[in-house]
């Protein structure tokens, strides 16, 4: 009883590629790994958060000289 047997996860991935298909497990994982990483991230009290880039840095406006003849 319980998934300490690797047959017992052999069959449970076998019914969650089934049930969910192969395109969509990398998805999940991906989810559920972030989702993990917040919840370690949020009981340890890191409050770390990515540095943003500035609106500056995003896009510089462009002189009217410099623009495409298809923007105009």
């Amino acid at each position: 009883m319980g998934l300490d047997n690797p047959t017992h996860i052999a069959i449970l991935l076998i019914l969650l590629l089934l049930v969910f298909g192969a395109k969509r497990l990398p998805e999940i994982g991906r989810s559920l790994g972030s989702g993990m990483r917040g919840f370690k991230d949020s009981l340890s009290g890191s409050d770390a958060q990515p540095e943003l880039p500035s609106v500056s840095e995003i896009a510089a406006p462009v002189p009217d000289g410099e623009r495409s003849p298809a923007a105009r």
